[in-house]
């Protein structure tokens, strides 16, 4: 059966959290493209968002979240992870921390990584889902191969069958992925350069006081 589409208001996200808690997947529009998440305490529910893509889960899956003190709650948000925080979000940046280890999270969240990905999108569709269900495991709404979804008839005509509910926001706003910034080590490194060039990244950790390396241009890269 095709997932049910609803417009993204009050009311769809509202339908959007009860299918989330009952352990189904969401379609929801971001600042960017469509992703499809599920509730971090769903059993399984990391392999559902793979299976749903038809990807096999060699990547971790980031969390899509609703401010920065959701973030400190999953992951230790040192001095360059604020920083950064405190300047790009909610926006194009997803910053990589170390996990808190007495923080339980699927296996299949982060490829077995001890770290984990964290962003807050300038968009309020996530970032209420994430106030009501807690922090969002969230991927690209496309099976793997195939362009992102572009609107909800889209998604439905990709993952219709694999999903629970479509929220409806429009067109996807598109323009480029975020900048990704591993700030797990002693020095933070620019893992793929998006939305927020390197050049104000490093303008960021030099007023914060941290130390880093930041100096080279990168070429943009597409979405993961």
């Amino acid at each position: 059966m095709s997932a049910r589409v609803v417009p993204d208001d009050v009311v769809g996200r509202a339908a959007a959290v009860e299918v989330l808690r009952a352990g189904g997947i969401v379609a929801l529009p971001t600042d960017t493209v469509y992703g499809i998440a599920v509730a971090l305490q769903t059993s399984g529910g990391i392999e559902r968002l793979f299976h749903a893509k038809r990807r096999p889960p060699d990547k971790g899956v980031m969390l899509l979240l609703d401010d920065v003190a959701q973030a400190a709650t999953i992951g230790v948000m040192g001095a360059a992870a604020t920083a950064l925080a405190d300047a790009f979000w909610p926006g194009g940046l997803t910053v990589i921390v170390s996990r808190w280890p007495e923080v339980a999270l699927p296996a299949a969240l982060t490829a077995g990584a001890p770290t984990i990905g964290l962003r807050v999108p300038d968009h309020e569709a996530p970032r209420a889902l994430a106030r009501s269900v807690g922090p969002l495991p969230t991927t690209s709404a496309n099976v793997s191969g195939l362009p992102e979804a572009r609107d909800a008839a889209e998604i439905v005509d990709q993952l219709g069958d694999a999903l629970e509910l479509v929220l409806d926001g429009g067109p996807a706003h598109g323009g480029p992925a975020s900048t990704v910034v591993d700030c797990s080590g002693a020095r933070p490194v620019v893992l793929r350069e998006g939305a927020i060039p390197t050049s104000r990244v490093a303008r960021i950790l030099d007023a914060a006081g941290v130390t880093h390396e930041l100096r080279s241009r990168q070429r943009p890269a597409g979405r993961r």
